[in-house]
């Protein structure tokens, strides 16, 4: 694949008929290399942000495992991982998923919140002596930007009996939870494994893995979260002070954080109606939360000597012939913008090419390595290693050996 300085340089040079991702693997391997730095344990990419094959492939190059949701994820991450690690963490699985996972692709963690599902996981696997389940708790989304707090994970009593249960079954016995994508507060962390704590004190058993899933938030217009050492310095100072096995794992799967700034998506506008811009890609595209959930993506112009202009708030059309094909934005663009300009779509590296149907026939992309910086990123201040995590990882080793 041919590598171009920039957007603006595809757009000059290629003039591409159809939406165009702008791939940066430069700047998902500094988020990963932030990550495997600072959190500390282990972490597992969540695919479904973006399962292209350069992506993985790359994130297994970095020592990454995986978080899978489905068997063809699982298919997709062996084929190019023979070694990895690999954790099926969707909590309801068809028992033909389970099945070629554990006895064909080597997957040996599976995430549960219902006693059926433990049932289901033991009778396909011939009741293994082999398997990590970790038993996904039910924890509060309110300050994500997308809530993920109600159709998974299991609370109260429920709770606490499936733990039991699942200890007697594992060789593992693992919590976990999902906060929310994109989480605003490194203190909805803290809150969740309070909650887990409680949970597994209730249940009176020991757990081997702590799983405190995504949510690591990724850098939009508009969305100022705290810095990233925030959250795992949070989440770290609470798991130190858990009542887990002495060597128990904590786990995170970040997918959001590591993949968004890996691309940006360029369209074109093929029409124009006052403030209403008529793009190539869409809602059944690369741009489905951009429409969906009117998320701000940053957006600018590709086009040299601009100069000073006027910048209007635009809304984007879609190219498919339905109504919902619209992204409201507004996306702050010049005023003179016309059609057959170029327009980059920033920070699309995940849930961009994960979220793309053919509808209308469109959904076709072309690729273009790029060599400049993301139009924003979390990574550009973040401290190497945050000194007071190191601090009390000494001090826990000196009270266990001292």
């Amino acid at each position: 694949m041919a590598q171009y300085q920039s957007p603006a340089h595809v757009a000059d040079v290629v003039r591409p008929s159809r939406p165009a991702f702008c791939l940066r693997p430069h700047a998902v391997r500094k988020a990963a290399r932030w990550f495997t730095a600072n959190f500390p344990g282990r972490c597992l990419y969540a695919v479904k942000a973006n399962p292209s094959r350069w992506m993985i492939e790359l994130l297994r190059d970095e020592g990454m495992s995986f978080d899978v949701a489905s068997i063809e994820e699982a298919r997709l991450v062996r084929s190019l991982a023979p070694d990895a690690m690999i954790g099926f963490m969707h909590p309801m699985k068809a028992p033909e998923a389970i099945a070629e996972a554990y006895h064909s692709l080597g997957v040996r963690i599976f995430s549960l919140d219902t006693v059926g599902e433990l049932n289901k996981i033991l009778d396909v696997t011939g009741g293994a002596d082999d398997l990590t389940l970790c038993v996904r708790l039910a924890v509060a989304s309110e300050h994500s930007r997308i809530s993920l707090s109600s159709k998974f994970g299991a609370a109260g009593e429920e709770a606490v009996e499936l733990l039991r249960l699942t200890r007697q079954a594992a060789s593992r016995l693992g919590v976990c939870f999902h906060v929310g994508s994109q989480s605003m507060s490194p203190s909805a962390y803290e809150r969740a494994l309070d909650k887990a704590e409680a949970a597994v004190i209730e249940a009176g058993v020991i757990v081997d893995v702590v799983d405190v899933g995504g949510g690591f938030p990724a850098p939009y217009p508009g969305m100022a979260a705290p810095p990233l050492e925030q959250y795992v310095a949070a989440i770290d100072w609470r798991f130190e002070r858990m009542l887990v096995a002495e060597n128990a794992e904590l786990w995170c799967e970040p997918g959001r954080a590591l993949s968004a700034e890996g691309a940006s998506l360029i369209v074109r506008v093929e029409g124009r109606k006052g403030d209403r811009l008529y793009i190539n890609d869409g809602v059944y595209g690369a741009l489905f939360d951009a429409g969906t959930l009117d998320w701000p993506y940053p957006v600018r112009l590709l086009k040299g000597d601009q100069g000073p202009t006027e910048v209007v708030g635009y809304s984007f059309c879609g190219p498919t012939c339905d109504d919902h094909d619209v992204m409201k934005g507004p996306f702050h663009l010049p005023a003179d913008i016309a059609v057959g300009d170029y327009i980059e779509v920033g920070i699309l590296g995940a849930y961009g090419a994960a979220m793309t149907t053919r509808f209308n026939g469109f959904g076709a992309h072309e690729e273009f390595l790029v060599a400049d910086a993301p139009m924003m990123s979390a990574y550009d201040d973040q401290p190497a290693a945050p000194a007071v995590r190191v601090a009390r990882r000494r001090l826990r080793s000196d009270e266990h050996h001292g």
